[in-house]
């Protein structure tokens, strides 16, 4: 590894613990020449997934665009940036471990709806109304009458 101060490339590795459950291995070293310390992660490296869109494109899988849709549907709601980070990361887990290479986007939606419902209710309905392509007043009051009816 590259010391990020001096360029060196020899450094030791002088701690190495486990992070995001055990996804994320997180490394602090030390540089051999200048002496400075920084830290590094290691991760693995994921299958290109790519998206089949509704209208039959294909796409590369961008989670910061999923993140992004998101967060905008959970702006100025009671949600951290961490649990944010929670459900985009369990979201990516599930595709990796259920899709090869091409994952349909109504899938990614549902999931992003799944966990959004359980998170903030807000943030779910603003979802849906955008995911679901909401017409008018009625088909959001339905899924308003839906969340009320399971609560």
């Amino acid at each position: 590894m590259r010391c990020p101060k001096c360029t060196f490339l020899n450094d030791k590795v002088i701690d190495s613990r486990e992070a995001k459950d055990g996804d994320v291995v997180r490394r602090r070293r030390v540089c051999l020449k200048c002496g400075y310390r920084y830290t590094t992660y290691e991760q693995i490296v994921r299958a290109n997934l790519r998206v089949l869109k509704r209208d039959g494109r294909h796409e590369p899988l961008d989670v910061i665009k999923l993140r992004n849709g998101i967060l905008r549907a959970c702006e100025k709601r009671p949600v951290s940036s961490e649990q944010i980070d929670t459900v985009v990361d369990s979201i990516m887990t599930d595709l990796d471990s259920e899709y090869d290479k091409e994952v349909p986007s109504t899938i990614i939606g549902e999931k992003v709806m799944e966990r959004l419902e359980k998170l903030d209710e807000v943030a779910y309905v603003r979802f849906a109304s955008v995911y679901r392509r909401f017409k008018d007043v009625n088909q959001f009051m339905l899924e308003v009458r839906g969340l009320i009816g399971k609560a």
